[in-house]
């Protein structure tokens, strides 16, 4: 009787994330029974990505079923409490929601401009650009304004949120996918002594791991966190709460970051 090795690959959330990583999964383990990446991207990922074909969609869920075994998180781990999610509707200070119309309206006229001179395909990273400074006045002018001094809707929301969750004992993690916007919530920590931690893409691998284990063993209230950074070999089950402070444009990874940093919400 002849026996063969299977091989096994176990993962938590690529395949809800990314075809590309799917691809890489089953190239790992079965190499070539996905094609190579350029002819899964032209064959799959493209046409489902892009342009939404089901029959693409339905041809790689075919190849791939019945190779996957799914276990939620209730099949493995039905000790841990069912998920709260909060959704904070927080309007701007007055002088913030001046800021935003006036570079609003000068971005409407520099669009229009930029799309009259080159079209509106190439017109997309000012597109990005514009959509992703408004987002920064919202979360906090700033960032980006010296000087500014009119306050922050959302900042403002925050400590509020903070006070009243540290009086009750939560720890608690914070994500931004603005650098600045975290650096700016640490001094506010600061002012009110509450010890917090800071982590984003330049926090050596080695510190990362370091700082996880002081924060999961009960020492520090907060962890800040870029979004970016935030899913890349960290496992805090030391909180009990998240806060995103900005929803990022990928609410997939929004969400994967979320779970993978944490034990609940």
């Amino acid at each position: 009787v002849q026996t063969c090795a299977l091989p096994i690959s176990l993962t938590g959330t690529p395949i809800e994330n990314s075809l590309t990583e799917l691809w890489s999964i089953f190239d790992f383990i079965m190499p070539g029974y996905l094609l190579n990446h350029s002819a899964f991207s032209r064959k799959y990922e493209a046409p489902i990505v892009k342009d939404g074909s089901h029959e693409a969609l339905q041809e790689l869920n075919n190849h791939v079923k019945p190779f996957i075994l799914r276990r939620t998180k209730l099949e493995v781990a039905k000790d841990l409490p069912s998920k709260i999610e909060h959704r904070v509707s927080v309007e701007m200070t007055e002088q913030q929601k001046k800021v935003y119309l006036a570079y609003l309206k000068d971005a409407k006229g520099e669009l229009e401009d930029d799309i009259k001179a080159k079209g509106f395909n190439r017109s997309k990273f000012k597109v990005l650009s514009i959509l992703t400074r408004l987002r920064q006045i919202c979360c906090d002018p700033s960032t980006f304004i010296e000087d500014y001094a009119g306050g922050s809707g959302k900042m403002e929301a925050l400590d509020e949120i903070l006070e009243n969750s540290l009086e009750q004992g939560h720890r608690i993690l914070i994500f931004s996918q603005f650098t600045r916007v975290l650096k700016n919530i640490s001094k506010r920590l600061e002012l009110k002594e509450i010890k917090y931690m800071y982590l984003d893409g330049s926090t050596k691998a080695e510190k990362r791991v370091d700082m996880v284990k002081t924060f999961n063993e009960g020492d520090t209230q907060v962890f800040l966190i870029s979004l970016k950074a935030g899913g890349t070999g960290i496992n805090l089950t030391g909180a009990d709460m998240v806060i995103h402070f900005d929803p990022w444009w990928n609410r997939s990874e929004e969400r994967r970051v979320g779970k993978e940093c944490s034990q609940g919400v």
